[in-house]
Parts: structure tokens; sequence; C-alpha cells
């Protein structure tokens, strides 16, 4: 293509020679550039309408506004509705919570004082329609109540953990399950000496080699040989409360050992003043000789009180 371009007096003439793809490339930016003239002139009046006033740009922008601010609260009503059904639910969870908490803690021993504030409690149901600030106020409730159960569950933990390990510490496990029993705690005829004495325990028949198990959980405080005890051992289970295993052949433990309910921690024999193997079982609260089956006894699976074996009994 060639353009002929001359001036007002036709002295000057100058001749341009535009390809195919020159002259495409002219129109492109041709029409780019008045686009933009275009954009800039229709939002530089758009601007003076809507400040000033205009009626048809005044209405035009209203009718924007509106449009938009009905689609906010369109898009925030669905959030809230959904919002409030999810807050109804963790309410009703909380009160499935709460009573199962009153149950736990009467286990516990714990008083669960906790109120609901007033008004509130249970399912969000609402006739209407809730704002922000009804539901954010229901969520500080929630997240107070929250706060109060994880306590008070804290609180019953370490009681139940508590409760479990003193429960563990009482010597209610047969330290030889499955045997019969001899000579009972009490008065009785001494089998060596053949005078009346006290039975400060309770006597276990088994044969030697027999596991000896701990009745509860403690540190072992004695493991030695005694003249009349053989080869004893004494666990302290705290509270002043001791067990003690007499007359064994062989011992697992030694002084300072802590010891499990049920962990083996010595052999039947018959050292010491003792007439045949046996475990003589003694329980001392303030150094004080027990009845072990007062202990015993509280165990779901006691052990069959029979009648004791002559040659099998012991002294102390």
């Amino acid at each position: 293509m060639q353009v002929i371009i001359t001036d007002a007096w036709l002295a000057k003439s100058r001749a341009l020679h535009l390809s195919g793809w020159q002259l495409l490339a002219a129109a492109l930016s041709a029409s780019l550039v008045l686009m933009l003239v275009a954009a800039g002139m229709y939002h530089w009046v758009f601007l003076k309408g809507a400040r000033e006033g205009w009626p048809v740009i005044g209405s035009v922008v209203r009718l924007m506004i509106k449009d938009e601010t009905e689609q906010r609260d369109r898009y925030l009503r669905e959030n809230l509705n959904v919002m409030a059904r999810k807050v109804g639910d963790m309410e009703a969870r909380m009160m499935q919570l709460e009573s199962l908490g009153a149950r736990v803690s009467g286990l516990a021993g714990v008083s669960m004082d906790l109120k609901t504030p007033p008004g509130r409690g249970g399912a969000l149901v609402s006739a209407r329609p809730l704002s922000l600030e009804e539901l954010q106020a229901t969520l500080d409730d929630l997240e107070r109540l929250t706060n109060q159960r994880v306590d008070l569950m804290t609180v019953i933990e370490s009681r139940l953990f508590d409760q479990r390990i003193r429960k563990m510490m009482v010597p209610t496990q047969a330290p030889v399950p499955g045997k019969p029993l001899g000579s009972a705690f009490g008065w009785r005829i001494d089998p060596i000496s053949g005078t009346s004495a006290l039975h400060t325990g309770q006597d276990y028949q088994a044969d030697t080699g027999t596991p000896i198990l701990a009745a509860a959980g403690g540190v072992v405080v004695t493991q030695s040989y005694h003249p009349e005890y053989g080869q004893m051992i004494e666990v302290d289970h705290g509270n002043e409360l001791i067990t003690r295993y007499a007359h064994a052949s062989r011992v697992h433990v030694r002084k300072g050992d802590l010891v499990k309910r049920g962990q083996r921690i010595a052999e039947v024999g018959t050292s010491g003043r003792s007439t045949g193997p046996h475990l003589h079982f003694e329980v001392l609260v303030q150094g004080i000789p027990q009845d072990p089956k007062k202990f015993l006894n509280l165990n779901p699976n006691p052990v069959t009180v029979a009648g004791a074996r002559a040659g099998a009994v012991a002294a102390p």
C-alpha cells in the first residue's frame, strides 16, 4: 500500500509504502488508542456524574450499590445460618458432655456445680434469624463452658487416677493364687512349742519353688534373712501399710526395688522357723499385724480357704 502526504500548498509531497503487516499493526494501534481514550472518558464522565448526582448516572450507581449490598447480605445470612446450625449441634453435644460429666464426677467424688447462662443452653433453636452479635455471644458462652468442662474433666481425671493408684497400693492380690490356705490369722497352738501363740499372718501351702507374687505395688524396704521368718521380703505400699513374705527359698528383688501388683518377687520355701514349705504372709498397718483376709476379700476373685494340712504350718 502506498500513502502520499502533501502539505497545504502542495509544495511538497511524500510517499509512504506500507506492507500488509505494517498496515495491520497500525490499525491495531489506532484501535487500542481509541479504546483507551473511550475508557478514560467513560470513567471520567461516570465518576463526575456520580459525585455531582446526575439523574441517570446516580440511578445506575444506586442500583449497583443496592445489588452489591443484597448479594453481601444474602451471603452473610447464608453463612450465619450455617454457623447457627453448627453452634446448635455444639450446644447439644455440650449437654451430652455435661450429663456424662455429672455421672463421671459422681464416680470420682467431685462436685459438679456448673450452670449454663440464663436463657441459654440446649440446642440453638430460634424463630427468627440470629444476628452476628447474638451468634458471637453464644460462641463466647460455649467457649466459657468448654473451658469449665476441660477444667472439670482434668480434676476428675486426677481424682480417678489417684483412686486407681490407691487401689493398686492396697494388698488385695493373693500372693500364691490358687493354693489352699493353711493357718489363719489369730490365736492358735504353736506347732513347734505347743503353746498358745498369736499367728500374725496367713499361711499358703505350696510346694518349694512356687512363685510368690506381690499383693500390691510398692517399694521393697526389707530383703534379708530373719531367724524366725527365714528369707523375708517386706514391701511398703505407702500410708504406713506394709506386706511381709516369709520362709522363701529364693528371692528375686532387692531392697529399694519398685514392684508392681502381681510381680514375681520370690519362691515358696521352708527357711527359718517352719515345719514345711509354705508362704507366711502378713499385712501390717502402722507396724501392727492385721488379718490379711480383710484385704484379700476386697478382691472380686478371692482364694478359697481350705483346711490346714498337718506338717505344713509355720511358727511365726
